[in-house]
């Protein structure tokens, strides 16, 4: 099985910053795309950054300039540093990633999710 476990979560103040963590273990064959995504309460699950290795970075407008998205390829593990903290960052953080499981010609693509990481920005 594919298992990704989030890091860093946590209570914050306004202007101050966090440092995010997943790692992907498991059944691997590749991995292609990786990316942050947030909800907070009442509030539908929105993308907040992704990462496709060797191609391009993507952020949420909200987001730029504060947060950045990075990458160790070798250990699987995907990282957001999040600077400049404000309480409409509050939600819970998920990890997802990309992953094929089979070297096989044809074999799909699959989407996983770690489990969530509480972010929470005080005034």
């Amino acid at each position: 099985q594919v298992q990704l476990v989030e890091s860093g979560g946590g209570l914050v103040q306004s202007g101050g910053s966090l440092r995010l963590s997943c790692v992907a273990s498991g059944s691997i064959s590749s991995i292609n795309r990786m990316g942050w995504y947030r909800q907070a309460p009442g509030n539908e699950r929105e993308l907040v950054a992704a990462s496709t290795s060797g191609i391009s970075t993507n952020y949420k407008d909200s987001v730029k300039g504060r947060f950045t998205i990075s990458r160790d390829n070798a250990k699987n593990t995907v990282y957001l540093q999040m600077n400049s903290l404000r309480p409409e960052d509050t939600a819970v953080y998920y990890c997802n990633a990309d992953i094929k499981i089979s070297q096989a010609m044809g074999a799909p693509v699959y989407r996983y999710w770690g489990q969530g990481t509480q972010v929470t920005v005080s005034s």
